[in-house]
């Protein structure tokens, strides 16, 4: 008994919002003092670390749980796929529903039961649940599916990672600019292929002060009492260069896959250059260079969605949205994704 994706869903937003429209920004460092560097100097060096050049953001008379509803709803569109039939819904969020405008999210009812009712599931055995991960969110949906699957409590799962994280931002702080809002979907169930989930690795690090690098804390305008995401870039940075590539290493070897059939990694588009760190450290851990073309990515017009960027891109790949990049039957793939908590997971997958 195999367990796999058999269907995905993405919606991203229509609304693109580029660098330029950060020049009249009033970024202001952490201690609430101006910057000495022009915002134009600012934003390019921005987007030569981060990649990315435009983000979307979600209407502003939609929200979270609608996201994922449009997602969803994508990953159900065949007509072989029986709603009725999902045995678990799970929603994978950081900051629940944030109306536009409002300086509160809303977590009750959870935002799984939303979607669900969204859908119009009738069926109560349908067990909707929302799964607080950080960034690696989704991933961690899907290997809790995975374990739903193989232990025998359910043959199908919708697994969702949605985020508006453009409501929870703080316009003073240059981080701002990397977050984005979107959502992604896909449909897990029992297959009688040996295809599918080969094997994953999960982990939470909170012995160092991991704790505190990604977080939700009082803006850096000190007239402002509202709390927004906030990181601490270089420590999420260091942090992920190491614990990211050993979570693959130890996934790929309790997997018993040689790095060397992996066709493609999908990895959180968290920012370009840390990802591309992340992939030539887990080469080198096998002395090995990175292959060319291994690393899809969309950040550079969708910036970063948390939860929703490995679904959206997976998505975007296995429907031929992305340039120079496509996959095939029996590929060999590794999602891995790092985020707040500090939590860390990988998976390999057979397509």
């Amino acid at each position: 008994m195999g367990t796999i994706i058999s269907k995905t869903g993405c919606y991203i937003p229509a609304f693109a919002v580029r660098n330029d429209e950060f020049l009249d920004n009033s970024f202001i460092d952490n201690d609430g003092n101006p910057f000495s560097k022009k915002n134009q100097e600012i934003i390019e060096k921005f987007s030569s670390i981060t990649g990315i050049k435009e983000r979307r953001y979600a209407n502003n008379n939609h929200n979270t749980s609608d996201l994922a509803t449009f997602a969803a709803l994508k990953a159900l569109e065949d007509d072989d796929v029986d709603k009725e039939t999902i045995d678990y819904l799970i929603f994978s969020h950081n900051f629940g529903d944030t109306d536009f405008g409002s300086k509160q999210s809303g977590l009750m009812p959870s935002l799984a039961s939303k979607v669900k009712s969204n859908l119009n599931i009738k069926n109560p055995n349908c067990v909707a649940y929302d799964l607080i991960f950080g960034c690696p969110g989704w991933l961690e949906g899907l290997i809790q599916a995975y374990n739903f699957i193989k232990a025998g409590a359910a043959n199908k799962c919708l697994v969702i990672g949605a985020e508006t994280l453009s409501r929870v931002v703080d316009k003073v702080d240059r981080d701002s600019m990397i977050f984005s809002d979107g959502a992604g979907a896909v449909i897990v169930e029992k297959s009688d292929s040996k295809n599918g989930v080969i094997g994953y690795k999960s982990v939470t690090y909170t012995d160092n002060n991991e704790i505190d690098i990604l977080n939700f804390e009082r803006s850096y305008d000190s007239k402002d009492e509202n709390k927004y995401i906030k990181m601490k870039g270089r420590k999420v940075y260091e942090f992920a260069l190491k614990k990211v590539p050993e979570a693959m290493k130890e996934c790929l070897e309790k997997a018993k896959v040689n790095i060397d059939d992996i066709k493609k990694i999908f990895i959180h588009q968290a920012n370009m250059k840390m990802d591309d760190a992340i992939v030539k450290r887990l080469y080198s851990l096998y002395n090995k260079k990175i292959p060319k073309n291994i690393l899809p990515m969309n950040i550079q017009s969708l910036g970063n969605s948390s939860v929703a960027t490995i679904p959206t891109l997976f998505d975007q790949v296995l429907k031929g949205k992305i340039m120079n990049h496509k996959l095939n039957k029996n590929d060999l793939i590794v999602f891995a994704s790092v985020g707040a908590g500090m939590n860390v997971n990988a998976m390999v997958y057979k397509i």
